[in-house]
């Protein structure tokens, strides 16, 4: 599906959101209020999900003199893919990963960990940079983006609507407590909200991470390289949480790799394919030589 009706979906289904509660909560004036209310949470979600994805994460900029391997490589890989040169920021963390965000390739970051940077060598780090870089060229860090923060604003509804729900009810003449009508209303978020955050894993398709895989191989023209990173991160980055991530799981779709190495539900509609399948596949580039 097209990033750009993938967007007007999410920003939709966050609005219809804040709608509903505003309606069950204060009729049709908490319903003007709910809609002005998502006017700027969408306003602020498409222009500046980036900076609260990289303020979540703690990312700190770097240029030339700080991380010159890093920023040389970046640099590098991002005139090869005929790309503008993105921002590029390191992340404090043992926890071996990367990610980029963006609304367009003009106003991009890259990010990557200080474990990431620890454990792989140059070859290996180019081709994790070749691969954010891809997510960059396909234009999928905005609804990257996005969808990290709308999964963030309904976890929030549901929050408000699970404390709402544990209030003490008014009570009749007869001193008995009585149901409010919005309850129901109030469960049904309290459900939906996962349900909702599970959809929007699902959007971000397993096939972008492949895409991304394939183009980042041809952008650094190491598909091994790739597939060797990938492979060290498998086994060394799950299960290595950082407090960003553990705070902010709904962002965990726009990371090389799922950190959660629990088995859940969720994680059957992972949008990270196999890390398996994703070796074998740039190994079979490089076998056939696809990626030239």
């Amino acid at each position: 599906m097209d990033n750009t009706i993938i967007t007007a979906v999410l920003l939709g289904l966050l609005t219809a959101m804040f709608l509903v509660i505003g309606n069950t909560l204060g009729g049709q004036t908490g319903m003007l209020i709910a809609f002005m209310f998502a006017a700027v949470t969408n306003f602020f979600s498409y222009w500046f999900s980036d900076s609260m994805i990289l303020a979540a994460y703690r990312a700190r900029r770097v240029g030339p003199n700080e991380a010159p391997q890093l920023y040389q490589i970046v640099q590098t890989l991002a005139q090869d893919a005929g790309l503008p040169m993105p921002k590029v920021y390191i992340v404090n963390s043992n926890a071996p990963n990367a990610f980029a965000t963006g609304r367009t390739p003009s106003n991009a970051s890259v990010a990557v960990t200080t474990g990431l940077m620890q454990i792989l060598n140059p070859n290996e780090l180019a081709g994790v940079m070749a691969h954010e870089l891809a997510h960059i060229q396909h234009r999928d860090t905005l609804i990257g983006a996005i969808a990290a923060t709308v999964a963030g604003a309904i976890t929030m509804l549901a929050d408000s609507a699970r404390m709402m729900s544990m209030q003490p009810y008014p009570q009749d003449k007869s001193g008995r407590e009585r149901t409010p009508t919005n309850l129901v209303v109030m469960i049904l978020m309290i459900i939906l909200a996962p349900i909702a955050a599970l959809l929007i894993r699902m959007a971000i398709s397993r096939s972008r991470e492949y895409a991304a895989d394939a183009r980042g191989a041809q952008i650094s023209a190491q598909p091994l390289a790739l597939a060797s990173a990938l492979r060290k991160l498998d086994s060394v980055g799950r299960g290595t949480f950082f407090l960003p991530a553990e705070l902010h799981p709904v962002t965990v779709h726009m990371l090389i790799i799922n950190p959660l190495k629990s088995f859940t539900l969720a994680n059957l509609f992972s949008t990270h394919p196999p890390i398996a399948e994703r070796i074998r596949r740039l190994e079979a580039m490089h076998h056939y030589g696809t990626y030239r």
